[in-house]
């Protein structure tokens, strides 16, 4: 069955050719709700409980205002995005991928060769990054049964990866619209738990002795850069276009509406994560707050409180991983998928199928043989995130809409570029550093 392959044509929204990728994958159906169900859940993640570690790095004063500023920062960041996405769309033009931005306002070299490779390399982490958090989670909750047991987390990893290989065939952004409004009430559900079990240990006769000092020297800056990073990459994104996307034109002023969902639950989550879990355990806190409630094999809440905390951490992880796979599925169905032929002909459904379960397996065992992933996420994060997060939104803003070197705005956009250049560099640094000191218990299948 053949299928027209030009776009709605709207003010806003002219008629034109679209790929396969562009025509199934980035369905523009979804209204200012759905747009903040999405946004949400690429950026509010179980990464959140790395926060209370990222403030022991950083102390009270220095944490609490760090998670403060990257807010704004990224809010600010976002909304000018957004704004640079609906000043080109007035104009004819509505891009519905990150690339294609960056290929129409920097140069196609740029578009192609850095923004569109670098997108894809953060998206393609978040896959492989959520089968390894998936599996320490359901090595956990085995552990926490079976404190002796024998299985090894790579077994967890491929216990994770069998489910996405289901999940992984949903067929547009847009159809995980449901699945994302319940990412985002787990997201303040397990936040609310972690909240509630951090204040009860810190506050109960187990509580661990609470040192917030901070190390000196030499330490004390690369730990105080990896805080910084950290925080600054649990505000990512890196796909705020392909969001937009799915919103049903005329666009105006819904990815507005949509971050400021997003970011009321970030506010809510990240603050009472990040201070209860700090104020609890203090620089012993862990990169997952989650290990701090175990003291060694023992539990220090009740068994079944855990299992339901982690229950939810680990179900709203596959959510998150399906978010980040729609960038590498747009890809593959603009080369695979026939955008003459419907989206759920035999001709188009056998190569979704195929690659998209390799796509899946191809990053279960990526997180099987690398458990030590992680400290590959923060050197991602360094030179990915902030560049797609904090530095090139005010770039397109600035070239879009060339704002007088005189204005605020101009020198606002210009002292952020600067400043997260310069952090993107120094947690380059301080991420290889970090692996380097590693490196001695990498090896492959690692029963972390």
């Amino acid at each position: 069955m053949d299928v027209p392959t030009k776009a709605v044509e709207t003010s806003v929204n002219p008629p034109k050719d679209l790929d396969a990728g562009a025509l199934f994958v980035l369905k523009s159906e979804g209204s200012w709700l759905h747009c903040g169900y999405h946004l949400t859940t690429s950026i509010v993640s179980p990464v959140l409980l790395s926060l209370p570690y990222a403030m022991g790095l950083l102390g009270w004063a220095g944490g609490v205002m760090w998670l403060a500023l990257a807010a704004l920062v990224t809010f600010y960041s976002y909304n000018l995005l957004s704004l640079v996405l609906e000043h080109h769309a007035k104009l004819g033009h509505r891009y519905l991928r990150f690339r294609d931005m960056a290929t129409h306002i920097l140069g196609p070299g740029w578009g192609r060769y850095f923004v569109g490779q670098l997108q894809l390399s953060i998206c393609y982490g978040a896959v492989v990054a959520s089968p390894l958090l998936g599996g320490q989670c359901l090595k956990f909750i085995y552990l926490a049964y079976k404190p002796n047991g024998s299985m090894q987390l790579y077994q967890f990893i491929i216990m994770f990866g069998v489910p996405m290989l289901f999940l992984a065939q949903m067929p547009s952004f847009h159809s995980l619209r449901h699945i994302n409004l319940l990412s985002l009430i787990l997201s303040l559900v397990y936040s609310a738990c972690i909240a509630a079990g951090s204040i009860h240990i810190g506050s109960s006769r187990k509580a661990p002795p609470k040192d917030y000092s901070l190390s000196d020297g030499t330490n004390r800056i690369f730990s105080a850069i990896n805080g910084l990073s950290i925080i600054a990459t649990t505000y990512a994104s890196g796909i705020i276009t392909e969001i937009q996307a799915t919103v049903a034109p005329p666009v105006t002023g819904k990815m507005f509406k949509g971050l400021c969902i997003c970011y009321t639950i970030i506010i809510i989550t990240y603050f009472t994560v990040g201070i209860s879990g700090y104020w609890a355990f203090g620089n012993g806190a862990q990169g997952s707050i989650l290990s701090n409630f175990m003291a060694g094999d023992k539990p220090l809440l009740p068994s079944w409180f855990l299992l339901m905390t982690d229950i939810f951490v680990l179900t709203q992880l596959a959510a998150v991983c399906l978010v980040y796979m729609q960038p590498p599925n747009e890809v593959l169905e603009s080369f695979f998928a026939n955008p003459k032929r419907d989206q759920f002909s035999v001709r188009n459904m056998v190569p979704r199928l195929m690659f998209r379960s390799l796509t899946v397996v191809i990053g279960t065992t990526i997180a099987a043989m690398l458990p030590f992933f992680g400290d590959i996420m923060a050197l991602f994060g360094a030179f990915g995130c902030i560049p797609l997060d904090f530095i090139l939104p005010m770039i397109f803003y600035n070239v879009s809409f060339k704002p007088s070197k005189k204005s605020l705005v101009f020198w606002i956009n210009t002292t952020i570029v600067v400043v997260s250049s310069a952090l993107a560099v120094v947690g380059t640094v301080a991420s290889i550093r970090q692996m380097v000191l590693d490196a001695k218990t990498y090896r492959l299948f690692a029963n972390l």
